[in-house]
């Protein structure tokens, strides 16, 4: 993530394209109670085994429809935990876009994301401007970028940290 000003994840692709995906698939039942490592190891085993072991800090998922359909159980944490530096998907859940939000993991809908990005492509996504580059094919999209209030609780680090600083935690 660059400066906080500009609000700009840079990183490799990881499709995730399949409609509503749920958060049980994220962060199972079986771990939800679990310290946090165990919890991180767990996310994606299901659906795509050894994932955790191949993303990288500064990677980026692109969703399908819906994604983050289900619980309001905290996988947008692990995912940035594990060093997720965004989420775009075609449309995602709500409880799961706030949920990003306020665990600091920058989230954009964006109509067409599947087809504009391939796994394992490098792409930039400023969420001021809400301008998309896929930077392995020199093509570029445009979409409603992020809400200032939202970004604001993003750069501070969470609504955590947000209320903290405002001082009401």
């Amino acid at each position: 993530m660059n400066s906080a000003k500009t609000l700009i994840a840079e990183g490799r692709v990881w499709m995730f394209a399949e409609d509503n995906l749920n958060t049980d698939l994220m962060m199972p039942q079986t771990v939800f109670a679990k310290p946090l490592e165990i919890q991180l190891r767990s996310v994606f085993a299901t659906y795509r085994p050894g994932w955790v072991d191949e993303v990288r800090p500064g990677d980026v998922i692109i969703g399908g429809r819906n994604f983050g359909t289900g619980s309001s159980r905290p996988a947008s944490l692990l995912l940035k935990r594990l060093g997720v530096s965004a989420l775009v998907a075609e449309t995602i859940n709500g409880l799961f876009y706030r949920n990003c939000v306020n665990y600091a993991l920058p989230a954009l809908e964006c109509a067409g994301i599947r087809d504009f990005a391939r796994e394992g492509d490098e792409i930039r996504v400023n969420f001021v401007t809400g301008r998309i580059e896929n930077l392995a094919r020199n093509d570029a999209i445009e979409v409603a970028p992020m809400p200032e209030f939202l970004r604001a609780i993003i750069q501070a680090g969470g609504i955590r940290e947000r209320l903290k600083a405002e001082g009401y935690l």
